[in-house]
Formats: structure tokens, sequence, C-alpha cells
């Protein structure tokens, strides 16, 4: 297959139509925009990104995303995992380095993606970054199962991650929880390798994507960033974001 030649950094926002928990997602209407669009339009306000496009697999998703003007490629439909299908945008489309923008993360802030752009991960083969937050505005949010919570080294790379809370505040409390956030980065090599090995023991039990590098030696470097992201994974979770970005427009901090 010819490769289409491009810079350096890309974003890919992979965007699926069905979900088991929210079905249509990425066209759930918020303030009168597809959830994709503001995902898609607050990308495009990064500084160092050479194109952003959404990773596609339905033609009613591919459709809004003409008619709002959103660069888009058409996916297969049958992947596992949404790092699977920026496995297949990479098949297509070359590039040095994939910036990852989860498709639910529509109060994605730009300064957190620029913070990925800036780490240096050139000693590892394979490029494999997240971004993560720490702790929680609301502490029941740390015992919510799709929340992903982090363990790290001194040098902030992962050690674990896990749907539990880790570590346990057994010996001390003194500790900030940190949440794993949807922004992701990678090269050609680390997601060929997440394409080419099986589910391991780890990542069949919690499900979680990140667990297959750790469980090849892949080392996953995780940066701090103070932005604050509601992934929109339930009908509570897409009701909290009308109403924020509702008072961000009334406030005139968004336009439409």
């Amino acid at each position: 297959m010819e490769m289409i030649s491009l810079h350096k950094n890309i974003c890919v926002i992979p965007a699926r139509y069905e979900s088991s928990r929210l079905p249509c997602k990425p066209l759930a209407d918020i303030c009168g925009r597809p959830m994709i669009w503001w995902v898609y339009n607050e990308a495009c306000k990064v500084n160092g990104l050479n194109d952003v496009l959404c990773a596609v697999d339905d033609e009613r998703v591919m459709s809004v995303c003409k008619q709002f003007n959103i660069n888009a490629i058409m996916t297969r439909t049958d992947h596992a995992k949404h790092i699977n299908r920026v496995h297949e945008v990479s098949e297509k489309i070359s590039a040095d380095y994939y910036i990852v923008v989860c498709g639910d993360e529509p109060l994605i802030e730009t300064f957190a993606i620029e913070e990925m752009l800036k780490v240096d991960n050139s000693k590892n083969h394979k490029y494999v970054v997240n971004a993560m937050m720490r702790d929680f505005d609301d502490p029941v949010e740390a015992y919510d199962t799709a929340s992903m919570k982090c363990a790290v080294n001194i040098d902030n790379y992962l050690v674990y991650v896990s749907r539990s809370i880790i570590p346990l505040p057994y010996k001390t409390v003194d500790y900030k929880f940190k949440r794993l956030l949807g922004i992701e980065g990678y090269n050609k090599e680390a997601l060929d390798l997440y394409a080419s090995k099986p589910t391991g023991i780890l990542e069949a039990i919690e499900d979680i994507t990140l667990l297959r590098y750790l469980e090849n030696f892949v080392p996953v470097k995780m940066i701090n960033t103070k932005a604050k992201q509601i992934g929109v994974d339930t009908q509570k979770n897409l009701n909290m974001v009308r109403a924020i970005i509702q008072g961000q427009i009334d406030r005139g901090e968004k336009v439409l």
C-alpha cells in the first residue's frame, strides 16, 4: 500500500460508532454540535501538530464529518481496541509520532497535548507516552472502574495501571492518586508491536491497552498535567459535559 507522506506529528482521533454504554457516541449532541466536532476543533488548536484527523468506522459518522468540514479517514469496523484503529492509520499515513486523543474527550485541553509533544523519549526505540492527572475532583470517581489509576516510579515511568485504586494507602495517606487521561503518543514501532503481540494475562484481566506494553517490557513515559477532563462513557458523563460547555458558551469562552 502506498504511504502518504506527512510531517512529524499527526493527531489521530479514533471514533467508533458503536458503544455498549452510550450508543452512537461520536454523534452525541453537545450544545448543537456532535461530540466529535468538539474534540476535533480543540485538537486543531494545538501548536506542533502537522495534521489532525478522525479515524471513523461508520458512514454515518463520516457523513457528519464531511458536513462539519472535519478531516476524517474510514477504518475497519472489526478493531478490538482504539489503538488497533490507530495502527491501521499508521499503515496508511506516515508520521514520526501519532498523538492520540480519544473521541470521547470533548473537554480536551490543548496545553495537555502540547506538553506531550515536548517529551523526549528518544532513548526508547518504541515511543509510548501517556498523560495523567493528579488526583480526582470527586473522591468517589476513584472507585469508578471506568477511571484508570496509574502507579509511576520516580522518573514518571509507568509501573502499573489499574481500574482498582493503586497504590493502596496502607502505611500513609500522604499521596495523590493519578488518573490516566485520554491522550496518548506512539511511534510506528510501538503501534506495530501492539498489533503483533497477543493479549497478555494482565491486559485480559483489566482490559487496559497499556498493559500490553508493560507485559512486553516496553517503557511507558507518563506526563503530569493539570488538565481537567471528563471522558464521556455514560449518559451521566454526557450530561455533565453538556452543562460545562454550555456554561463556557454563556461566558463567551467558547464559540459555536
